[in-house]
């Protein structure tokens, strides 16, 4: 929708017309690498519509996450959109990510974690508290087991339950598994887009957790919820380059 701003704004005034909750929109730089012009229609927001916030994420759709994304772009739409506040998306992994880009880019209102959240759920701990978190494997292993619990109380327990959770978690781990335990960097802190060598965990529980390959997954799901069914199979959603199947 970005290069049609009009349908965008008559959109946005439409669920705010509708709705009674803030609305926010996010958005890419654009559709191709290098032609940015999502500062074009976040101008046309700022006046036409009342929205109530903005994210940029800093790629191209072309881009994908191939480039790291470009805060100094998102940095100029803050200065666009303002007074409407902007959020900055892209690559913030660690706290010290975090404090990077609210230092160095001063005028963005905040910054949306995706991808990082997904590897790391508890970066918003590391954030709080300002310091990398060296964690378990076992500590990462309650993780999991609150999302199972989660998971069968909102779908059920019984098969039709257990075999959803299970989709969902196996989703969950194909980005999970790319986290780096920090004790075992040479160097603080690891970055979202690299993409280390395999490497043996500090334990049996660690190295699994670390595993790229779909049937590893399968395992990990059948400690917290039993078998999987006879001839089951997985293949992540986003179809990432990072797995293996068995």
């Amino acid at each position: 929708l970005i290069p049609h701003p009009r349908r965008v704004v008559d959109m946005a005034n439409g669920v705010m017309f509708a709705s009674r909750v803030p609305v926010t929109i996010k958005m890419r730089t654009g559709i191709k690498q290098n032609v940015n012009i999502a500062h074009k229609l976040i101008y046309r927001l700022k006046n036409e519509t009342k929205v109530n916030l903005i994210t940029l994420h800093g790629r191209s759709r072309e881009q994908r996450y191939s480039k790291l994304a470009d805060w100094h772009y998102i940095s100029e739409c803050a200065k666009t959109a303002n007074p409407v506040p902007l959020f900055g998306n892209g690559d913030c992994f660690s706290y010290t990510d975090y404090v990077h880009m609210q230092e160095t880019y001063p005028q963005i209102a905040g910054s949306m974690i995706a991808r990082g959240a997904l590897i790391k759920p508890w970066i918003f701990t590391e954030i709080k508290e300002s310091r990398h978190w060296d964690i378990s494997a076992n500590e990462r292993l309650d993780i999991l087991k609150d999302f199972v619990k989660f998971g069968l109380e909102h779908w059920g327990s019984d098969a039709v339950g257990v075999e959803k959770t299970r989709h969902f978690l196996l989703e969950w781990l194909s980005f999970l598994c790319r986290y780096i335990p920090a004790g075992l960097l040479e160097v603080l802190p690891q970055k979202i887009n690299e993409r280390p060598p395999a490497f043996f965990g500090r334990n049996e529980l660690e190295t699994l957790m670390a595993s790229t390959n779909s049937g590893d997954w399968v395992k990990l799901t059948e400690m917290l919820l039993g078998p999987a069914p006879n001839e089951f199979f997985f293949i992540p959603k986003h179809k990432a380059s990072s797995f293996a199947t068995p």
